[in-house]
């Protein structure tokens, strides 16, 4: 919980994010010789150097190529990536979109220049500009890797897929003949309202929700409301990726908002597991390597960062944390293990579905005024506290 609120400190600013972003002449205009580390801060599965599995290492050849040692620091939430950032110390991190914007706003993360990137042409065209990254024109990351957040299900539970993320929300009967109650899970961060909001655009369309990211104080009670009633069925509120894999294993679980990452690990250790993107459509991530602004090893990080767009690297990683690739023609290309179909199932075609996670702001777009994110953190910590 400290660490939540650490990270909401730079939320309270974000409003003004892009009033007073770092200027491009503070970006670093040449490489030199590499300081011989980079220390990352990630979500767990995003840098593996083979310990996991031996058949997924991004990191070995890199080392040997730069002679950049890979530190690893891994975080469960956004709101822990701000918090680690905010304590410095780090040079990159892979920051989603409801984390990157308060990176910029509290001048955490500084502007990359894409020329010292070679591969950056290589870049799906529809994230090198995106918002959560780029600024007045300014880009402060690379793109590395997006997708949905599915509904994972355990398969002898739901014998047919489940089709609307009432499996979580509502208590119900199911196929089994059990309750879901005590069965289910949800995640265990205030971005997760937005969830609840998009669960209301498509039930209770009178509430007028056009964004689940954009909740005026109506929105955000209903959503607030929901939340409360889920919380009566939910067995835990999960961060911890190998947590939540060990919960399906051993603890009954049958339900829960997931990533693909931990469906594949369930998956290949024969748990009966699947996951679908329901009827309601999904939230989902599009993180990007972000250079701190106090980074003690600028070049190191400029390689990994070149390294990152690599298509061997993206072609694996899409398959190990089921996403998908930066850069589009890694799903086919035969650099790695990847193929054009792999991305399909990953969600290359449904890009305009997914709501990708973004940091919630008093003035929106929407709407007049919206609930900013600083209540979702002390709002979501009172919900799970069964306030």
């Amino acid at each position: 919980m400290t660490q939540i609120f650490k990270a909401c400190v730079s939320g309270l600013a974000l409003t003004a994010a892009t009033a007073v972003p770092l200027h491009a002449a503070d970006m670093l205009t040449e490489l030199g010789t590499g300081e011989g580390t980079v220390s990352i801060v990630a979500w767990p599965g995003y840098i593996e150097r083979g310990e996991t599995d031996p058949a997924f290492d991004w990191v070995t050849k890199f080392e040997e190529a730069t002679s950049c040692k890979v530190e690893i620091k891994t975080a469960n939430t956004s709101d822990e990536m701000v918090a680690l950032m905010n304590e410095g110390g780090f040079d990159l991190v892979t920051a989603s979109g409801d984390a990157s914007l308060r990176l910029i706003a509290g001048g955490r993360v500084q502007p990359i220049n894409t020329d010292l990137i070679p591969s950056w042409a290589r870049v799906d065209d529809r994230l090198k500009d995106a918002p959560w990254h780029t600024v007045k024109g300014t880009h402060y990351g690379t793109p590395f890797m997006w997708g949905p957040n599915v509904l994972m299900y355990n398969t002898e539970a739901f014998p047919e897929a489940p089709t609307s993320w009432n499996v979580v929300f509502e208590e119900m009967t199911l196929a089994d003949g059990e309750s879901n109650k005590g069965r289910v899970q949800a995640y265990d961060g205030p971005i997760y309202v937005a969830d609840a909001a998009m669960y209301l655009m498509a039930h209770q369309p009178e509430l007028g929700i056009t964004s689940p990211y954009e909740l005026n104080e109506d929105q955000y009670a209903a959503a607030l409301d929901l939340l409360r009633t889920q919380r009566t069925l939910v067995s835990r509120y999960w961060h911890d990726a190998f947590i939540q894999i060990d919960d399906f294993k051993n603890e009954g679980m049958v339900a829960s908002s997931s990533w693909p990452f931990m469906v594949n690990l369930l998956k290949a250790d024969g748990v009966p597991v699947a996951s679908v993107i329901p009827e309601e459509g999904a939230t989902g991530w599009a993180d990007t390597l972000m250079l701190h602004s106090d980074a003690a090893h600028p070049n190191c990080a400029y390689m990994f960062m070149e390294h990152s767009l690599n298509s061997n690297l993206q072609s694996d990683l899409s398959v190990w944390f089921g996403a998908v690739p930066s850069v589009p023609e890694a799903c086919a290309d035969g650099s790695g293990m990847q193929t054009a179909e792999g991305c399909s199932a990953n969600g290359l075609d449904d890009f305009d579905k997914i709501r990708f996670w973004q940091t919630p702001v008093s003035s929106c777009e929407s709407q007049g005024s919206c609930v900013p994110y600083y209540r979702w953190v002390s709002d979501y910590i009172g919900v799970i506290g069964g306030r």
